[in-house]
């Protein structure tokens, strides 16, 4: 299967921002504004993501990313996921809120854009949210089914019911 995701990518390369060597798309759900959406070297996206870009935002996968399947991600701003980071399945992560006023639907709201960025070399578990305004450093690992939201360093563990807090450090070599 992932021969035929290789070739359908090489024909995709002239819809997208920019796709680097080695990477491959499995097919999508939905993709909003394909030529806002720039992949580094060794990308790979498995089956039924959904990438949407609102505004004048982007999103960007630096490089040796591996992407699990139903990957959900929203980008009205900058949106960048760094070089060697893991997302695994039905991750959701946005830097897109609303506002909300009393009797109007929030999807008639304005969009407010927040800073949300995931560092080098984390690692994100089945099932997480990252929410708008959130910033990871580098290695960090969040738990399965974690929702952040917040600025953390590098070398954290998150994990919690509710918002994610540190649990841990990850240890150098």
């Amino acid at each position: 299967m992932k021969i035929f995701w290789v070739l359908r990518t090489y024909f995709l390369k002239i819809f997208y921002g920019r796709i680097g060597k080695k990477c491959y798309i499995a097919p999508a759900l939905y993709v909003k504004k394909r030529k806002k959406i720039f992949l580094g070297n060794d990308v790979r996206i498995f089956p039924n993501m959904r990438a949407e870009v609102h505004r004048d935002g982007y999103i960007r996968f630096e490089g040796d990313n591996s992407i699990g399947q139903n990957l959900h991600i929203i980008s009205g701003g900058e949106l960048i996921i760094g070089y060697g980071t893991t997302i695994s399945s039905n991750v959701f992560i946005s830097n897109v809120d609303h506002t909300f006023i009393q009797g109007e639907s929030a999807v008639k709201t304005d969009l407010i854009i927040k800073e949300t960025k995931i560092g080098k070399n984390c690692f994100i578990g089945t099932g997480a949210v990252i929410l708008p305004g959130t910033i990871l450093g580098d290695n960090v690992i969040v738990g399965a089914n974690t929702t952040v939201k917040g600025t953390f360093g590098n070398n954290c563990i998150l994990a919690g019911g509710g918002l994610a807090h540190i649990v841990g450090e990850v240890k150098e070599k």
